[in-house]
């Protein structure tokens, strides 16, 4: 996942570390930490790739190993959803089109909601790209039917600190 030209090979790469991993799952965990560890910082077309071989292994990961990632892995997704690269960011909301995935997030919304709320409200109001603003809504309205309380919650905390930021 470090070469320059991961592009060319990447697909074949990515279905074979699935098939892997499909195998034997109690590899998940290392591999998601390593692609994790590798996450390209400036190259938006690399980690597009990395968010589609992503969800990938999302889509064959169990419960339990999910609940062994799933906080390094939101703390990065925030980090992609408040990209100013549209494509990533669009990339990384797509999981919320992704019915396993949801099912993930919501038996574990108390972990990944306050996790991921910061990012989706502040990007709601300042991103620059309407696409992103629409699925960013979509979003932040599957969190809110999935638990209207931890929901309400996460507002007020949000909203709180923001507070407390600018008297500060």
């Amino acid at each position: 996942h470090k070469v320059r030209s991961l592009s060319v090979y990447h697909p074949q790469l990515a279905y074979c570390v699935v098939q892997f991993l499909e195998k034997d799952p109690s590899l998940t965990e290392p591999v998601i930490m390593s692609l994790l560890r590798y996450w390209p910082k400036v190259h938006s077309p690399k980690e597009v790739m990395f968010l589609n071989e992503l969800e990938e292994i999302l889509d064959v990961i169990e419960p339990a190993e999910f609940q062994k990632v799933m906080v390094p892995l939101f703390n990065q997704l925030t980090k992609c959803v408040s990209s100013p690269h549209f494509q990533v960011a669009e990339r990384a909301l797509y999981y919320w089109n992704n019915e396993y995935i949801m099912s993930l997030i919501s038996d574990n919304a108390a972990t990944i909601l306050p996790i991921m709320f910061p990012a989706l409200y502040r990007n709601s109001k300042n991103h620059w790209n309407k696409t992103i603003h629409g699925l960013i809504y979509n979003a932040l309205k599957l969190f809110m039917e999935m638990n209207q309380k931890l929901f309400d919650e996460c507002t007020q905390q949000y909203k709180a600190e923001r507070m407390k930021e600018k008297s500060a």
